[in-house]
């Protein structure tokens, strides 16, 4: 493990931030850690329960597991598992319940997979119906690890998932179980294929009529080619690093390779961790784990490392299952003084395995430590604090994992110490004025775009705006306007097929930006969008008020959006209705009828478009 230095003193806007989410959240988690208590202090499943109960929980064990569980009172670790061999991402995870008996036998202990949860796969739904389910998956993975973890046998859990709102539902449902020590178990990313700015060339030729499907789909297969998570650092990927930061990890384990000698190694050290949780007078819990400073590094990581912005959505939901309430605020002021340590793609042109062999996730944080913008003294699931994520994993001489201090970036124009970041900011900012608040992520979009002021063309769905590209209609300075996104309207799908078209345009040196109540995907960036516009349009936010022709500015200095209209018309100026046909079509086929209930319960994506409250 790196060797403990003396903690930094804490950058005062990071103590400021902690400070005011610790006053705000009083109550709540005040109330969350009540009931965490109260769940501890029970005795175990085997001992608590009826013998009708036991015997249902555990008949099909082997023998000796049996034996081991009931008499011996071992421990009993619960698997959730996000596993199908249709995303890359998750395909790996086949055989690591194995894996996980295997090791938890060796260690005196025993394994069940307590339940499945769904993972869908936002690149193979984007531009159809069924993107319209994603953001509600989140939900109802969160619903299926509370199902499988039900049962109430357990005394520690593994959860095994990787993508996009796979892991915060996991993250979500665990927290909702907060008393079980608990251990996030990844697959890594796939191995670099295609680079990422040689497909996103291609995808803007096809978009322009320039290349065909066929040239169009061998450079997609050529980037998405083997099992792991896709290699851009979009939301997948900024989840491994969020819960690095957060010490839910085996430290150093979340960008190894699913084909590395090192990864099942990793995956049966998860097994010793949790187990050394469960068996050590340091009990820690995962609910005691996320407190409120936890929940700060996490922002910080993400802020430092350009990461995906639909997580200006997901880790408010996180938060409010451990009773921690964070805003945009909040997201807005550290991103003010947390530096941008990585350019990893859309932020730059390396991918993850690029930044991995950089320095990773254990040289961002060491950095950010050193420099005082994380919490060091916080629980992990690893004694010594988060400085123990600080390091690199590898196999020594006899198959044994070690871990080393992750020292100096191994690739400056990859990863940079905090003393010369890449920008002294953040790469996301809050803008407010007159449509609402919304986010922009930055640290990918060129300085000179940082101001667009232009008039606007209004689309009621992404389908439109590629009509009107492909029209002609868009050749000029705009700013597009697309609404009815959010989760209400049709449980705000992402609108990532919207970057290519975009992207074109400002390559013809046109001045465009685009507005929304929808989301964009964790790749996006190089085109200004501001996105997650709340109230959304079918909650009667103020973007219902814009007509084809306002003016709109888009300034991220300045941090607004605002619609350059008279003050007295706008006030006067009607609220939008969505389109019949359009109100009609949305929550029809491909099972969306199932999530009436969801976007009609849906917060403000700013409240984490939560659907349990």
């Amino acid at each position: 493990m790196a060797t403990p230095t003396p903690a930094s003193a804490l950058h005062p806007a990071v103590a400021a931030v902690t400070r005011r989410i610790v006053e705000r959240s009083a109550s709540t988690r005040g109330a969350y850690l009540k009931q965490l208590e109260a769940a501890v202090q029970r005795k175990p499943g085997a001992e608590r329960m009826g013998c009708a109960n036991v015997a249902h929980a555990f008949a099909a064990l082997p023998g000796s597991d049996k034996f081991k569980v009931v008499a011996e009172k071992a421990p009993n670790i619960g698997i959730v598992t996000a596993y199908n061999d249709l995303l890359s991402a998750h395909a790996p995870l086949q055989h690591y319940p194995d894996v996980v008996k295997d090791e938890a036998r060796k260690n005196g202990a025993t394994a069940q997979v307590a339940g499945g949860v769904p993972a869908m796969c936002d690149g193979v739904t984007q531009g159809f119906e069924g993107m319209e389910l994603s953001l509600f998956s989140r939900d109802t993975i969160a619903m299926s690890t509370a199902v499988s973890l039900s049962h109430d046998v357990f005394d520690a859990a593994l959860m095994l998932g990787v993508c996009d709102k796979i892991v915060p539902g996991l993250l979500i449902g665990a927290l909702h179980f907060g008393h079980l020590p608990t251990v996030f178990v990844p697959a890594g990313p796939m191995t670099s294929g295609l680079s990422n700015n040689e497909k996103s060339k291609v995808r803007e030729k096809a978009a322009q009529g320039l290349v065909g499907r066929e040239e169009l789909l061998a450079a997609e297969s050529a980037a998405y080619h083997g099992p792991g998570t896709c290699t851009f650092y979009g939301t997948a990927n900024s989840n491994q690093m969020l819960l690095e930061a957060m010490g839910l990890h085996v430290p150093g384990t979340a960008f190894i390779n699913p084909g590395n000698a090192v990864r099942e190694e990793l995956t049966r050290e998860a097994v010793r961790t949790v187990l050394q949780i469960t068996k050590a007078k340091r009990f820690a819990p995962i609910g005691q784990l996320v407190d409120e400073r936890c929940i700060v590094n996490a922002m910080v990581a993400l802020l430092a490392t350009g990461g995906s912005t639909n997580h200006l959505i997901h880790w408010v939901a996180v938060a409010r299952a451990a009773g921690i309430l964070i805003d945009w605020n909040d997201f807005s002021a550290l991103s003010d003084v947390v530096p941008l340590l990585t350019r990893v793609y859309p932020n730059g042109s390396a991918d993850v395995n690029q930044f991995q062999a950089a320095g990773g996730p254990g040289f961002v944080i060491g950095q950010l430590l050193d420099a005082g913008f994380m919490h060091a003294d916080v629980l992990t699931v690893r004694s010594g604090g988060l400085r123990a994520f600080a390091s690199i994993p590898s196999a020594n001489a006899e198959g044994k994992l070690q871990w080393t201090d992750a020292g100096a970036s191994k690739d400056e124009s990859v990863a940079r110490p905090a003393s010369d970041p890449f920008s002294a900011s953040g790469g996301l900012k809050l803008l407010q004025g007159n449509l609402g608040r919304s986010v922009i992520k930055i640290s990918a979009v060129p300085e000179d775009r940082h101001v667009i002021e232009a008039p606007c063309r209004v689309f009621d769905s992404q389908e439109a705006l590629h009509v009107a590209f492909k029209a002609g209609e868009l050749d000029r300075d705009v700013i597009c306007v697309v609404r009815w996104q959010g989760p209400q309207a049709n449980g705000m799908p992402e609108l990532h097929k919207l970057t290519p078209p975009m992207a074109v345009l400002q390559g013809k040196g046109f001045k465009v930006a685009l507005v929304t109540d929808g989301r964009m995907s964790g790749a996006s960036g190089k085109v200004p969008a501001a996105i997650h516009m709340s109230p959304e349009a079918a909650a009667g936010g103020p973007l219902a008020k814009v007509r084809d022709g306002d003016v709109i500015r888009l300034d991220a200095a300045a941090e607004t959006v605002q619609a350059l209209v008279d003050p007295a018309e706008w006030a006067e100026r009607p609220l939008a209705s969505m389109p019949e046909a359009l109100h009609a079509a949305n929550g029809v086929g491909m099972g969306r009828e199932l999530f009436a209930n969801m976007r009609r319960n849906a917060l403000a994506a700013e409240q984490g478009a939560c659907t349990w409250f």
